[in-house]
C-alpha cells in the first residue's frame, strides 16, 4: 500500500526567543491519515500521477494546513477503517464517513463537513422501481460496512436479496452486468456515477433517504479534533470549502 507524505506549512517556533525548552520536534506533527480508495469524487486515484485526488483529499490538505500538522496518507477497504482509528493504528480517517451514535461511542467526530444521504440506482430502462418499497423481492448491491447497508437490513430485512460488495466500483459492475437489480448507496456516489461512467446505462430514482452527515473520524481523545474544527470553521467563512465544492459538485448553495 503506497504511503504518501502530504507536506502541510507549520507554524514557524518562536520557542527559542522565548527561551523554551524541550520543544516537540516536527514529527510530532505527522499523523496517519486513512482514506477508502473508490469512494468517487470524495477520494480516488488518479490514474496519471498514481496519487490520491478528490473532494475529500482537497479538505484533507487544507485543515492540515490550517490546523498545523503534516500527515501520511494510506488507503484501506472501508469496512476496515473505523476499526483502524478505534484501535490506534491511524490517527484520522476521511472517506465520507456518515456521523452515527455508534460510531460515536468508539471514535471522536469533527463537526459535520458534508450533507448526504442514500439513493437508489437502477437500470436507464427499467421502470419498475421508483421507491423504496419498489425493491421488495430485488437483488440489490451496497457497501460492506456502510450505513446504507444498515438502512436496507432495518427497513427491508428478509423481503430483499440484499449483497454488500468490498468497493463502490463492484456494486457498480454487479448493476451493469444484471448481476443485481438495483444500488443502494451515498447520493453523492451514486449521482457521480450516473453521470459518468454510467451515463446513459442508469438512472437515479426515488426521494434522498437517511438524510445524513459526514465527519471526519479521530482517535477518541484525540487532541486534533479542536484544531481541524476550528480550521473547518475558518474555510466555510472565507470561501475556500465553496471553492472546494464547486470543484467537485458545482455550487454548495445549489444542493
Amino acid at each position: 500500500m503506497k504511503h504518501q507524505l502530504k507536506t502541510a506549512t507549520l507554524a514557524a517556533s518562536v520557542a527559542l526567543g522565548l527561551g523554551l525548552t524541550g520543544v516537540a520536534s516536527a514529527d510530532d506533527h505527522v499523523l496517519e491519515v486513512v482514506t477508502d480508495p473508490s469512494f468517487v469524487p470524495f477520494e480516488m486515484m488518479d490514474q496519471e500521477s498514481g496519487e490520491m485526488v478528490g473532494f475529500d483529499m482537497d479538505i484533507i490538505s487544507e485543515l492540515a494546513e490550517r490546523a498545523g500538522f503534516e500527515y501520511n496518507l494510506r488507503t484501506m477497504d472501508f469496512n476496515g477503517i473505523i476499526p483502524a482509528v478505534q484501535t490506534g493504528n491511524v490517527d484520522i480517517a476521511i472517506a465520507g464517513i456518515t456521523i452515527t451514535d455508534e460510531r460515536a461511542e468508539i471514535v471522536d467526530f469533527s463537526d459535520p463537513y458534508y450533507d448526504s444521504g442514500l439513493r437508489i440506482l437502477i437500470g436507464a430502462n427499467d421502470d419498475s422501481v421508483q421507491e423504496l418499497e419498489d425493491l421488495n423481492g430485488k437483488k440489490i448491491g451496497t457497501k460492506v460496512g456502510s450505513t446504507s447497508y444498515d438502512f436496507l437490513e432495518k427497513n427491508l430485512g428478509d423481503s430483499a436479496d440484499i449483497t454488500p460488495y468490498p468497493g463502490s466500483s463492484d456494486m457498480y459492475m454487479a448493476l451493469l452486468g444484471g448481476s443485481v437489480d438495483a444500488v443502494f448507496y451515498d447520493a453523492p456516489n451514486v449521482g457521480y456515477f450516473s453521470k459518468t461512467k454510467g451515463e446513459g446505462r442508469v438512472k437515479v430514482v426515488g426521494d434522498l433517504y437517511e438524510g445524513q452527515q459526514y465527519g471526519i473520524v479521530f482517535v477518541k481523545g484525540s487532541e486534533w479534533v479542536e484544531p481541524v474544527n476550528e480550521a473547518l470553521a475558518e474555510m466555510k467563512a472565507d470561501g475556500t470549502y465553496d471553492e472546494i465544492h464547486a470543484k467537485w459538485f458545482g455550487s454548495a448553495s445549489g444542493e
